[in-house]
């Protein structure tokens, strides 16, 4: 049986969080599309898919982005593509807080505030806690009616007043990441077991 590809979406794209992305996926080992990255997203979904299917090893991070559009930009289009092919398993998403208004948002399953920080509920765009759980954001409309087995909430990548800075690792989106690996691999394993595989 065909191994299915593992992914992390990202859901910017713009210069700042391309450079943060490509250093964050380096700092887990893992293998950046570059070519995903832009405001809004340059390539349709089967593009980044035969990206994926090419990229060396896993986990493959991709970006998505909509460039602010309220409705189903090309971000989310992309997005939709990549969730639902055979081929490609979303191992989780990082959502990522927007000042774009007139968007439903999606529940993430916990955050990673500007300080580091795992809480539960939402940030918004400068990282920080706010009173929900819901994130608001141009491009994660489209995974409230997803099978993502982890949403995790971030503030504006690469920048979070610097906290996430590139010159010092881009240290919140490393850690959104490495939380999706680590949990991801309880999540199969309990699959595993559901399934008698244990």
């Amino acid at each position: 049986m065909k191994q299915k590809r593992k992914v992390i979406i990202v859901t910017d794209g713009d210069s700042f969080a391309q450079r943060a992305v490509e250093i964050a996926t380096s700092n887990i080992g893992g293998r950046c599309i570059s070519r995903s990255a832009g405001n809004p997203t340059p390539l349709q979904g089967f593009e980044i898919v035969n990206l994926i299917k090419k990229a060396k090893h896993d986990p493959v991070v991709v970006m998505v982005d909509d460039k602010g559009d309220q409705k189903m930009g090309k971000g989310e289009q992309a997005l939709k593509k990549i969730i639902n092919h055979p081929d490609i398993d979303v191992i989780g998403v990082v959502a990522v807080a927007s000042n774009t208004q007139f968007v439903n948002g999606v529940e993430v399953d916990f955050s990673i505030t500007c300080d580091g920080k795992i809480i539960e509920g939402a940030v918004d765009k400068d990282g920080k806690k706010t009173n929900q759980n819901v994130l608001y954001g141009d491009t994660v409309d489209i995974l409230r009616n997803s099978n993502i087995p982890i949403i995790v909430g971030i503030g504006d990548i690469g920048k979070m007043r610097g906290k996430d800075d590139c010159e010092i690792g881009a240290p919140i989106i490393t850690k959104a990441l490495e939380e999706i690996i680590s949990r991801s691999g309880k999540i199969n394993e309990a699959y595993e077991k559901s399934r008698g595989k244990y």
